[in-house]
C-alpha cells in the first residue's frame, strides 16, 4: 500500500512508521541517520511525482498528526501538525471566517504538510499564492538532526552553524540566484533559491516549501489564512480552441482574476459520456473555454470588471455567472474532468509523469501548440487543461508502457517535452513538485553551476543524504521504478464480465491511479465513498489501499495464489461493499465488484464463511419459511428467544449483539395473490418483489402498489417468486448469483416487451437489476439483461416520468432521509429529492453508508466498525430529529440499523406517499 503513491512508481519500503506525536520525527529520523536508512515523509499520498514513496522508512504523517494547535483570527493566521487535511483545517478555521488560501484538486485530502513539501497552489493561485507565499514560519529538524525554529514559530536558536553556512552559499551565489531561481511564479521545480537572497530577507522558511522533504522534516507550520470575499463572479469565455484560449490570457490577467482556469470540448465530452448530459451546463459558444473567476467586497464592482474581462478578452462568447450552484457545477466539469480522462476514449489507461509543466503565461499559446504537435509525433492521446492563467498546464497520457519498448518511449518523450518546456521559459513542474518523475529533468531549465548549487544546499541541510533520497539531488532516473509496466491480463475464470475494461480483472483493478479521493470525508456533500476509512482511518481500508494490494495480486507480487493470501484477505474483510467508489471515484474503481470476484476466487470448491450460507441463501430460507408455516414459526421463536439467539447467531455466523429482524406473519406475495390491481390509465408496471420486501417489510410493497395504482398504473407481479442475487453477489458466490440473476431475467422479460416498466423497492435490487445482471450474465442472458435494465426504474423515477400525476401536498413534512449506498451509486437520489421538493416537503439527504450495508454489518467482527460508519452522519442526524419528523430510509438494511442503533423506525418512501394520499 505505502510502495505506490498517486504517480506512476512503485518503491517498497522496508518500514512504515505511524507516529502519534510530532516528537517522535526526530526520533525516527535519528534511527534512519544511525544505520543509513533513507526517510521519506508522506501525507495523504497523493503526490503525482513519485514524491511520497521510498526505501527504508515510510513516515504517514496524516494518520495521527493532524491537529490544529492555534487559531489567531486576530492575526489571521494558523499553527498546525504536518498531517492537518486542508478541509479539515477550513472546518476549524471556518468558525472565524477564516480558510487557507491555496486550493489544489486533493484540498479534501491532501495534507498541509505535504502542500508545503511541493509547494501546491490549486486554482486560485492567482488570488492567493502559492503555499510558500502564505507560510509564516516552520518548525522543522534538518537531515543533520538539527531542530530549527524558522520564522514566526515557538523556539529556535538563538545562532545556527547550520544556517551560517547556508547564508555563505548563498552570499557566494547572488548572481547565480538572481537569473535562474524564481523567474516568474510556477516556478516550483528544483529548490526555491530565490527566497534567500539578502532583498527577500533570508527567508528560510519560505525557501524549504517545495524542497520535497529532502532538507528537513516539518514538525509544525504557520500559515497566513485569509476571508472568504463577500461575492465572486464566474466568467465564461469561449473560443475557437484551447490555444486561442491561452493566447487571450495576458489580456485577463490585468484585471485582477482570482482564478483562470482553461479546458476545451474534450473534458467536457469526456464528462458528458461518463457523467450524463446534465453534468455540463450550457457552456458559450466554442472548442475552448477559459474560466474566469472574479472576487471582492462589492458586486457592482465585480460586475463592471465581468464586462471589461469579456469585451477585451477577444473571446467568441462570453457568459457571466453570479448562481453559485452554477458556478460550483462549471467547477466540477473541470474537477471531475481531471479524473475521468485517466482513461483515453479507447480505454486505455492515461498516465501522469508529464502533467505538470509550466511557461510564463505570455508562452502559453505556442507552448500548447507545440507541446499537441510533440503529442501527435509520437501518437500519444492526451488532453491538456489547468491553470491558463497561471501558465500551468496538466494532461495524462497514454504512455505504451505495457509495451517491449514502452519504457524507452516514455523516457525519450519526457526529453523532449522538458526540452520544448525549457525553450518557453518554463518549469518541469508548476506544483506537482519534480520527485521521481521530473528530477532527473532538470538539467534542460537549469545550468550546471545552478544544479550544483542545489546538491551543495542539499548537503548543508542533509548531509548523509537520508532525507526523500533520489529526488531533486542527485536523482533517480525517470524510468526507475515504474510501477504495472506490463500488465498480465486476467480474463479467465471471471465471475464478472468487467465489459468496461475488455473483459480484462487486470485493467479493472488498475484504474486506480492513486489520487485518494477515497481518503476524503464528502458525505457533507452526499458522498459516501469510502465508509470504512472514515470509520478506521487506515490507509488498508480504503479504496486506494485495497486496490494497491489487488494490483499485487493479478501482477503475481503476492505469490501464485495471491487471491487467497491473508493480504488480500485483510484489507478487503472491511469492504462494506457499498459501491459508493463506484460513482465517486473518478476513475470509476467498483471494489464491491472486485469484492465480491475475490470471495469467489478464493472460495471457489472450498467450505465458506457460516455466514455465506446463512445470509447469502437468505432467500431460500426465507422461501422454505413461507411455504411451511411450522418452520416460520420455529425460526421466528429462535430469533426472540433469549436462550435460542447465542446459538443462531454462532450457527449463522453473526454478531450476537445484533436483532434478528422478525419474519412478517404474512408475504407481501400471499397478501398480493388476493389484490385485484384495477386497470391503470398509464398501463402496467411489474413490480419487482425482492426477498427483505417480501419476508420482511411487505408493508413496504403495499404501499409502492397504492401510490402506483394512484399514479394510474396496473401493477404486477412475476408468477413465481425470483431474486436478483444481491446476498449471493456480497458473499462472493457469483455462480449461484449468475443463476438467480438468469431466472430473474427471464421471468420479467415477457413483461418488458409488452411495454411494461419493472419497478424496484428494495434500491440494492434494485441496482443489481440496473447493472450487475448484466455483468453476471452472458450471450442472450447478457443482452436481455439490458433490456431489462432500460426498464427498470425506481419509484421515484417512475413518478417523475408520470405527467399526470401530481403528489400528495408533503408541505408539512421535515426530516431526514439515508439514501441506500446503491441508490447513490448506481440509479441516483436526485429524482427522490426532486419529488420530495415538489411535494412541499423539507427533508434533507444525508452522505454517507448507514454501516449495515447487507450482510457486512451483522457478520461477527464487522461490529464496532458497523457502528463507527453510522456515527459518520447517520447517527448524529437522527439525534438532531424531532420525533414528529421523518426518517426516509428505502433500504432495508438501512431501515434495521436505525432500528438497532437509533431506535427509530426508518419509512420507504413508498410509505410516505402513500399514507398522505386523499384516502391514506
Amino acid at each position: 500500500m505505502y510502495s505506490s503513491d498517486a504517480s506512476l512508481y512503485r518503491v517498497p519500503p522496508a518500514v512504515v512508521v505511524t507516529p502519534r506525536e510530532v516528537g517522535e520525527l526526530p526520533v525516527v529520523l535519528g534511527v534512519c541517520r544511525d544505520l543509513g536508512v533513507p526517510l521519506t515523509m508522506r501525507g495523504a499520498g497523493t503526490s503525482i511525482a513519485g514524491n511520497a514513496v521510498g526505501p527504508g522508512v515510510v513516515v504517514d504523517a496524516g494518520r495521527y498528526l493532524n491537529r490544529v494547535l492555534e487559531i489567531d483570527p486576530d492575526a489571521g493566521t494558523a499553527l498546525v501538525e504536518p498531517g492537518i487535511v486542508q478541509a479539515r483545517l477550513h472546518q476549524v478555521a471556518a468558525r472565524h471566517g477564516l480558510r487557507f488560501g491555496p486550493d489544489p484538486s486533493t484540498r479534501t485530502r491532501a495534507t498541509l504538510g505535504g502542500m508545503i513539501g511541493n509547494n501546491a497552489c490549486g486554482s486560485r493561485a492567482l488570488g492567493y499564492g502559492r503555499t510558500s507565499d502564505n507560510v509564516l514560519g516552520l518548525d522543522v529538524v534538518t537531515g543533520s538532526g538539527e531542530r530549527l525554529g524558522l520564522g514566526d514559530v515557538p523556539g529556535g536558536p538563538a545562532r545556527s552553524g547550520l544556517l551560517d553556512r547556508l547564508r555563505g552559499l548563498v552570499d557566494g551565489n547572488l548572481a547565480l540566484i538572481r537569473t535562474e531561481f524564481g523567474r516568474f511564479g510556477r516556478q516550483v521545480s528544483g529548490y526555491s533559491l530565490e527566497h534567500l537572497l539578502p532583498e527577500k530577507g533570508f527567508d528560510v522558511a519560505r525557501a524549504l516549501v517545495g524542497s520535497e522533504g529532502t532538507l528537513a522534516l516539518t514538525l509544525a507550520a504557520r500559515v497566513r489564512m485569509v476571508r472568504e470575499p463577500a461575492y465572486r463572479v464566474l466568467v465564461v469565455l469561449g473560443y475557437g480552441s484551447m490555444a486561442e484560449a491561452a493566447d487571450a490570457v495576458p489580456a485577463i490577467l490585468p484585471h485582477g482574476p482570482v482564478a483562470c482556469e482553461g479546458l476545451d470540448s474534450r473534458i467536457t465530452g469526456v464528462v458528458r459520456e461518463r457523467r450524463g448530459a446534465g453534468a455540463v451546463p450550457p457552456l458559450p459558444d466554442g472548442s475552448g473555454w477559459l474560466l474566469v473567476e472574479l472576487a471582492g467586497p462589492e458586486l457592482g464592482a465585480l460586475r463592471a470588471t465581468a464586462r471589461r474581462v469579456a469585451g477585451e478578452s477577444g473571446c467568441v462568447e462570453a457568459m457571466t455567472v453570479e448562481d453559485m450552484a452554477l458556478a460550483e457545477a462549471l467547477w466540477r466539469i473541470r474537477e471531475d474532468g481531471s479524473g475521468l480522462v485517466a482513461r483515453t476514449p479507447g480505454g486505455e489507461q492515461a498516465h501522469a509523469g508529464w502533467e505538470d509543466a509550466a511557461v510564463p503565461p505570455e508562452r502559453l499559446g505556442a507552448y500548447l501548440r507545440e507541446f499537441e504537435a510533440l503529442l501527435g509525433e509520437y501518437r500519444f492521446f492526451g488532453v491538456p487543461y489547468g491553470h491558463f492563467g497561471d501558465g500551468c498546464i496538466h494532461v495524462r497520457i497514454d504512455f505504451p508502457l505495457g509495451r517491449a519498448e514502452g519504457a524507452r518511449l516514455f523516457r525519450d518523450f519526457l526529453n523532449e517535452a522538458a526540452a520544448l518546456a525549457a525553450r518557453h521559459g518554463g518549469t518541469m513542474s508548476g506544483e506537482h513538485g519534480d520527485g521521481r518523475a521530473r528530477s532527473e529533468l532538470l538539467p534542460h531549465m537549469y545550468s550546471a553551476e545552478a544544479l550544483a548549487l542545489c546538491s551543495a544546499v542539499k548537503d548543508v541541510f542533509d548531509p548523509d543524504d537520508v532525507l526523500n533520497r533520489g529526488v531533486i539531488v542527485r536523482p533517480a532516473p525517470v524510468d526507475a521504478d515504474l510501477r504495472a509496466v506490463r500488465l498480465i491480463p486476467m480474463r479467465r475464470g471471471l465471475g464478472l464480465a468487467y465489459r468496461d475494461d475488455r473483459g480484462d480483472l487486470a485493467r479493472a483493478v488498475h484504474r486506480c491511479t492513486g489520487v485518494g479521493k477515497c481518503r476524503a470525508d464528502s458525505t457533507a456533500a452526499g458522498g459516501v465513498m469510502c465508509p470504512s476509512y472514515l470509520a478506521t482511518r487506515e490507509e488498508k481500508d480504503s479504496t486506494r489501499g485495497r486496490a494497491r494490494v489487488l494490483q499485487e495480486v493479478v501482477s503475481g507480487g503476492l505469490g501464485p495464489d495471491g487471491w487467497r493470501s491473508e493480504a488480500l484477505h485483510d484489507v478487503l474483510d472491511l469492504c462494506l461493499a457499498c459501491k459508493g467508489c463506484a460513482s465517486d471515484c473518478p476513475t470509476g474503481v467498483d471494489m464491491a465488484s472486485y469484492k465480491a470476484e475475490a470471495l469467489h476466487r478464493r472460495y471457489r470448491g472450498r467450505i465458506r464463511p457460516r455466514s455465506h450460507y446463512a445470509l447469502g441463501w437468505l432467500p431460500r430460507w426465507t422461501r422454505l419459511a413461507a411455504k411451511a408455516p411450522a418452520m416460520l414459526r420455529v425460526m421466528t421463536a429462535a430469533t426472540r428467544s433469549r436462550a435460542l439467539k447465542p446459538l443462531v447467531a454462532w450457527g449463522a455466523g453473526i454478531d450476537r449483539r445484533r436483532t434478528l429482524p422478525p419474519l412478517a406473519p404474512e408475504t407481501f406475495r400471499r397478501w398480493f395473490a388476493s389484490h385485484r390491481s384495477p386497470e391503470g390509465r398509464n398501463g402496467d408496471v411489474v413490480l419487482f418483489v425482492d426477498t427483505f420486501t417480501d419476508a420482511f417489510s411487505p408493508e413496504v410493497g403495499k404501499a409502492t402498489v397504492k401510490v402506483l395504482e394512484h399514479a394510474g398504473y396496473r401493477v404486477t407481479v412475476t408468477g413465481r417468486p425470483v431474486c436478483c442475487g444481491i446476498t449471493w453477489i456480497s458473499t462472493g458466490q457469483l455462480d449461484g448469483a449468475r443463476a438467480q440473476a438468469g431466472r430473474t431475467v427471464r421471468a420479467l422479460l415477457p413483461h418488458v416487451r409488452r411495454g411494461a416498466k419493472v419497478v424496484g423497492m428494495e434500491p440494492s435490487c434494485t441496482g443489481v437489476l440496473r447493472s450487475d445482471a448484466e455483468e453476471l450474465l452472458r450471450g442472450v442472458d447478457a443482452a436481455a439483461a439490458r433490456e431489462v435494465a432500460a426498464a427498470t426504474r425506481t419509484l421515484a423515477e417512475l413518478l417523475a416520468e408520470t405527467g399526470d400525476w401530481t403528489p400528495p401536498d408533503l408541505s408539512g413534512v421535515s426530516g431526514i432521509a439515508q439514501p441506500h449506498c446503491h441508490h447513490h451509486a448506481v440509479m441516483g437520489w436526485t429524482k427522490d429529492a426532486a419529488l420530495l421538493e415538489k411535494a412541499g416537503a423539507r427533508v434533507g439527504g444525508l452522505g454517507g453508508c448507514c454501516g449495515l450495508a447487507g450482510n457486512f454489518g451483522v457478520e461477527k467482527g464487522h461490529h464496532e466498525v458497523s457502528v463507527a460508519v453510522a456515527e459518520t452522519q447517520l447517527l448524529p442526524a437522527v439525534r438532531k430529529t424531532g420525533e414528529d419528523e421523518v426518517v426516509l430510509a428505502d433500504g432495508f438494511s438501512c431501515r434495521t440499523q436505525l432500528s438497532d442503533l437509533a431506535h427509530r423506525d426508518g419509512e420507504h418512501l413508498a410509505q410516505l406517499l402513500a399514507r398522505h394520499l386523499p384516502d391514506g
